[in-house]
């Protein structure tokens, strides 16, 4: 029987990604990982020897210390969220998990600290609840918010993800931002738009050919499953494709395997699959254009993108943070926009969804050259749709009236310290109505 190097156990603590590191009983640390240098920015030669709360400062240090705790009446605890001070001084969140440690009688002889750096974790949830942005998916809505809170868990699983939205709603940043945040993010994210090509070019895309598999294949090359392996294929306008071609999607999917045109000899391939469709697949498979089977298949984890109509309390959050970037990107000095401009641009009903709102407001950049965008820097469409718009609230009330609503529109103004949005929310009319109620009562500033 082989004896177990002394050694071996220092090796395999050095090998597992969580911080560990033991101590006796007057917690003077006795062992600390790899894992537990790198997080903390500590050597083990300087930790070692030393009182546990010198080099692993915690919030739970003291009287409520878990792994006191745990010494003195031998219970584990898990998952405990605390922060800690690394070398820097810089606060770093963390879980921690507490065990005792027992001689051969059964006697406490001290300590084990297991513990995980939560950074990343916090700073996504933190982002999404707090900020409502990432990247370019913005918005505080009930409906974005419930996006937000999904993804972490899309992000973390391994099934297979299916985004419902119209054109313009953001459906491959969402695809890229579950890709950049789950456990595959070192592997290639390769997107492929299912409608682009028809089932031949299709097929020799998605699963590759061998030189001569048809006139012009020179050469072989690996198709994007193949350059997608260890890693996510983002397959867009999934509604798109024909049955025929659905066929042999649906069996490289279940076989994890691709055979590239040309060849007999498949392929195993390690993809994640992410699909996306502005289309009712639903109304699809009951019609018979979509397989019931496929669409199981890729409907694991569903999540829907609201259209920008449906969110419309986001656009002044969209419209500042796109405002933001373009400045950024072209060194222009925009501070803002126009009343009328802003009434227009939140009014307007955007069948392009957000795609359209930041390319009406790229075109604004690029037109103005003032601090401020104006109502000549939009689109005509966005007037004509004014317009077009019969509101029978906007009319102006007759002059026996407009005391009255002078009066309650100026304390409406002055109870929400003369914010337009939330003093139109209250009175439950548009922007575009209460900008042109306070120009008839000579209310702007």
């Amino acid at each position: 029987m082989k004896t177990i190097p002394p050694d071996f156990y220092p090796r395999l603590l050095d090998s597992i990604e969580e911080g560990v590191f033991t101590v006796d009983l007057g917690f003077r640390i006795t062992s600390f990982n790899a894992a537990a240098e790198r997080l903390l920015g500590i050597s083990r030669e300087r930790a070692v020897g030393r009182r546990c709360h010198e080099v692993f400062r915690a919030t739970l240090c003291g009287e409520a210390c878990a792994l006191k705790l745990t010494v003195a009446d031998g219970e584990a605890r898990r998952g405990i969220r605390v922060d800690v001070l690394d070398a820097e001084d810089e606060a770093r969140p963390i879980s921690i998990s507490t065990a005792a440690l027992r001689d051969d009688a059964g006697r406490i002889i001290g300590g084990v600290e297991i513990f995980r750096d939560n950074t990343e974790i916090e700073e996504l949830r933190r982002e999404l609840s707090e900020r409502g942005r990432l990247g370019d998916l913005v918005g505080t809505s009930p409906a974005m918010q419930e996006v937000f809170r999904l993804l972490p868990d899309l992000a973390a699983a391994a099934a297979p993800v299916l985004i419902t939205g119209e054109s313009g709603t953001g459906k491959e940043l969402l695809a890229r931002e579950i890709h950049r945040r789950g456990p595959r993010a070192e592997g290639p994210f390769v997107t492929v738009n299912a409608a682009a090509l028809p089932d031949s070019l299709l097929e020799s895309e998605l699963f590759g050919y061998e030189k001569g598999a048809f006139t012009g294949a020179a050469g072989s090359k690996p198709g994007r499953f193949q350059e997608a392996d260890g890693g996510t294929l983002f397959l867009d306008e999934i509604g798109d494709l024909s049955p025929a071609f659905q066929v042999k999607l649906l069996r490289a999917l279940e076989s994890g395997e691709v055979t590239p045109l040309g060849s007999n000899s498949p392929r195993v391939v390690d993809v994640r699959i992410i699909t996306a469709t502005n289309r009712d697949l639903r109304r699809l498979m009951e019609s018979g254009a979509f397989r019931e089977d496929l669409f199981y298949r890729l409907r694991v984890l569903p999540v829907r993108l609201p259209a920008l109509r449906e969110r419309r309390s986001d656009i002044p959050e969209l419209i500042e943070h796109f405002r933001r970037r373009l400045a950024a990107r072209t060194g222009r000095a925009v501070e803002g926009l126009t009343d009328e401009a802003f009434a227009l641009l939140y009014d307007y009903v955007y069948p392009g969804n957000v795609r359209e709102l930041r390319n009406i407001l790229e075109r604004a950049f690029a037109l103005c050259h003032g601090p401020r965008i104006g109502v000549r820097h939009l689109p005509e469409e966005l007037l004509t749709d004014r317009e077009a718009q019969v509101e029978t609230t906007d009319d102006v009330p007759p002059i026996s009236e407009r005391s009255d609503q002078r009066q309650r529109l100026l304390a409406a103004l002055r109870e929400h310290r003369w914010n337009r949005q939330r003093t139109a929310e209250a009175l439950d009319i548009s922007r575009t109505t209460l900008w042109r109620w306070m120009k008839q009562h000579g209310l702007l500033e």
